[in-house]
């Protein structure tokens, strides 16, 4: 008869923070415990199992083929325990409580304040707690449960989420105010042949949009100065390093007529990214996440007529 202590949830949870930071300190500061507390942990983990899930090495912490699998249950396991807390949640409070909202930062500060402000006006009881992360990490957070939902750049290739538009945001060329086409409002699609434009690094899902916009329009992406900020693109773009690509929200919020930066739009080739929240499927506060789609719909409708809604 097998003496094997029972797998926890305390524990699954420690090997997700572990298998998302491959650091003991990180990872332990990730769910505030003390490091001896995460290591216990995943010794008793070890010993419920039977396996040997991790290695310490001078390189850092690997997780041995056993632990990656157990890393892969472990996120599915937690999921569906959220799952079931969140379901209980939403059917004792509908909207109301606290939801955790990531978002990223070309996007979430030009918008959500809109959101925040209507939510808090006529739904008080819903709170959202907002974090900004990086935009290629989302997603993985959203499955360690960082979020609850994500309001991020569509299309999500992922099955196991749940996907609702939201709108789609236009995007300007931006050029220097002293530059040729500054004078212009609109240009022609042949004008961006051979223009030199500047980019987000491609940690940035609008790099893979502006790299394919290049190729469509026969323009010259610059990979020698990638920006790691709208702010940083609109600097060099009026130092006449390139010209770029700005979402219309940023440009709503951030730019003035006295600026040294111009935005033109392209004639008969409206270009546009696609916004909306994803959350887990096994998520069980479904009504409440579709409520705040509703209302950032209504703020869309409301408060940003240059945006399209889907």
């Amino acid at each position: 008869m097998s003496t094997r202590s029972k797998i926890t949830l305390k524990q699954l949870e420690m090997m997700i923070s572990l298998g998302t930071e491959l650091n003991f300190r990180k990872a332990a500061e990730r769910v505030g415990v003390s490091q001896p507390s995460l290591s216990a942990q995943i010794q008793a983990l070890e010993e419920a199992v039977g396996l040997q899930l991790v290695e310490r090495a001078r390189s850092g912490t690997i997780l041995t083929p056993a632990g990656r699998e157990i890393l892969r249950r472990a996120q599915t396991v937690m999921g569906e325990a959220r799952g079931i807390e969140d379901y209980a949640s939403d059917m004792r409070l509908g909207p109301a409580g606290t939801i955790r909202l990531g978002t990223k930062t070309t996007l979430g500060p030009y918008i959500l304040p809109h959101l925040v402000s209507r939510l808090h006006r006529e739904s008080p009881d819903l709170r959202l707690y907002i974090r900004e992360s990086a935009p290629r990490d989302l997603e993985v957070e959203l499955y360690n449960g960082m979020h609850d939902l994500i309001l991020v750049q569509l299309p999500i290739a992922d099955t196991d989420l749940a996907v609702t538009r939201l709108f789609r945001e236009p995007l300007y060329l931006a050029v220097a105010a002293d530059h040729p086409l500054a004078s212009r409002k609109v240009i022609e699609p042949e004008m961006l042949k051979g223009l030199d434009v500047l980019s987000l690094n491609p940690s940035f899902h609008l790099h893979d949009q502006v790299t394919s916009l290049c190729r469509e329009f026969g323009a010259t992406l610059l990979r020698d100065y990638e920006g790691t900020s709208l702010d940083a693109l609109r600097q060099m773009v009026g130092m006449g390093m390139g010209t770029t690509f700005l979402p219309a929200l940023y440009v709503h919020s951030e730019l003035r007529s006295r600026d040294d930066v111009a935005v033109l739009e392209i004639a008969g080739k409206p270009t546009y990214r696609s916004i909306g929240l994803a959350w887990r499927k096994s998520a069980g506060r479904v009504s409440a996440f579709r409520f705040i789609a509703n209302t950032m719909r209504q703020v869309v409708k409301q408060d940003f007529p240059q945006l399209i809604l889907e």
